[in-house]
Parts: structure tokens; C-alpha cells; sequence
């Protein structure tokens, strides 16, 4: 590619994600690492989910207790994992 026609060529701006985007499983990663201060964003079925922020007395402390039971039964029970939201790719299409 000549300099000239490197010139010429559009740069590309990553929009920023909004719940209710439509996108494809590429899209939203590219979106999604491009954009550091989006800290949870979810791609199910080609929609976007961004969840509102979670407060410490309706969320965050009951978790806390979720957690300690959780972490109870896998200490008694081999073969147990726990893990507290974790990214997981479900399938090709759809990473929550």
C-alpha cells in the first residue's frame, strides 16, 4: 500500500456500547476491549446487556453471604467450583 492511499483510508471510531445494541459475537469484542471503562458488559443472542450499577446494601453485602456459603460447599465437596461474576463464553455467539 502506497503512502497516498493509506492517507485515504477512513479511520474507524469505536462507538461506545449501549444496552440494546444488535451485534455480532466479533463486534461486541472489539467494542468491548477497545473500551476500558465499560467494567461489565454481556452479549446474549446478539443484544447487549449493560447492568446498572450495583449498590452495597440491595447487592453487595448479601452477595458477600452467598459467597461464604458457596465457598463452604466447595471446601466440603471435591470437584466443586466457585466463582464470582466470571466472563463465560457460552458459544460462539453468546458471552455473558
Amino acid at each position: 500500500m502506497s503512502p497516498k492511499s493509506a492517507s485515504v483510508l477512513p479511520l474507524m471510531r469505536i462507538l461506545p456500547l449501549e444496552n440494546g445494541d444488535r451485534l455480532t459475537h466479533l463486534e461486541f469484542q472489539r467494542h468491548y476491549q477497545a473500551l476500558p471503562q465499560v467494567k461489565k458488559a454481556e452479549l446474549i443472542e446478539g443484544m447487549v446487556y449493560m447492568p446498572l450499577p450495583l449498590r452495597i446494601k440491595a447487592h453487595g453485602e448479601s452477595q458477600v453471604h452467598i459467597m461464604r456459603w458457596l465457598g463452604a460447599d466447595k471446601a466440603a465437596t471435591p470437584g466443586v467450583g466457585v466463582a464470582d461474576n466470571p466472563t463465560v463464553r457460552l458459544d460462539p455467539d453468546n458471552e455473558p
